[in-house]
Parts: C-alpha cells; sequence; structure tokens
C-alpha cells in the first residue's frame, strides 16, 4: 500500500513537472476586421454636413450659383487645401473664385472642433465624385492658424 502512494505519488508530481515546462498557446479571440480609418472619418464627417453644411451648398454639395460656392467637382477645393481647412475653421469673407465664379459670400465660423473639421472635410474631399488628396487630419487641422 505504501508502494501504491509512493508510485501514484510520483507520477502525479512527474505529470505537474511536464505539465509546467510545457508551453500552452495563447488563445486569441477572433479580432473584427478594422474599418479603414478614412472611411470612418467620412462617415463622422456626413452627419457633421448634414447639420451644418447642407443648408448653403444642398444635399448634392452643388451650391447655390453666385452665393454658396459649390464643393462638388470644385477647382478651390482642389487645389487650396489649407485656404479650405482654414475657411471651415474660422469662417470666411471675401472674394473667392470657384470653377470660373466669383463668390463673395460670408461664412461664420462653425465652432466644430478640430477633429469635426478633419471629418468634414475628408467627407467633402470624398463625396460626389470629388476625390481631393489623402485624408486630413486632426493635427494638420490643428497647424492652420488664422
Amino acid at each position: 500500500m505504501k508502494l501504491l502512494s509512493c508510485l501514484i505519488l510520483s507520477i502525479l508530481v512527474s505529470l505537474l513537472i511536464i505539465s509546467c515546462k510545457t508551453e500552452k498557446k495563447e488563445y486569441k479571440p477572433h479580432q473584427p476586421i478594422q474599418r479603414n480609418e478614412l472611411e470612418v472619418s467620412i462617415k463622422r464627417g456626413n452627419d457633421i454636413y448634414s447639420n451644418f453644411c447642407i443648408s448653403c451648398h444642398l444635399p448634392n454639395g452643388k451650391g447655390v450659383k453666385n452665393i454658396y460656392p459649390p464643393l462638388s467637382d470644385s477647382d478651390y477645393l482642389k487645389n487650396n487645401r489649407d485656404a479650405s481647412i482654414k475657411g471651415l475653421k474660422y469662417g470666411l469673407k471675401g472674394e473667392i473664385i470657384v470653377n470660373g465664379t466669383k463668390y463673395n459670400s460670408f461664412m461664420p465660423p462653425m465652432g466644430l472642433g478640430d477633429d469635426e473639421i478633419a471629418d468634414v472635410m475628408n467627407y467633402i474631399n470624398h463625396s460626389w465624385g470629388n476625390k481631393y488628396g489623402k485624408i486630413v487630419t486632426v493635427e494638420e487641422v490643428r497647424k492652420i492658424k488664422k
């Protein structure tokens, strides 16, 4: 009986030692695919556009000729990235030329945060067929000064 107890104890100790030395594979649950950062920003920007911009620039981004400039197919937006961000951030006053048409309306500052400005710029730059460059970042907006 004593011999059997010793044998069982020795087998258990051996199994314990073996199991401690065996490397266990870490379980990693399935990670969902992360959505593209630009795509997420555009979605947030769509909401901001709907709340702040749509009444003047319209749902299709075409604006109102001679009053509110178009955002869709806009040479001004395409060629004046910093000025466009600045206009959104601080408002816009004075003449600008968009697609050969002069606009001299006043756009007040919307009171948006830098993150919201980046999102709405990304929405505008990638909607209605626009393909106006890389993602606008919060850091880029933050660097734009009056």
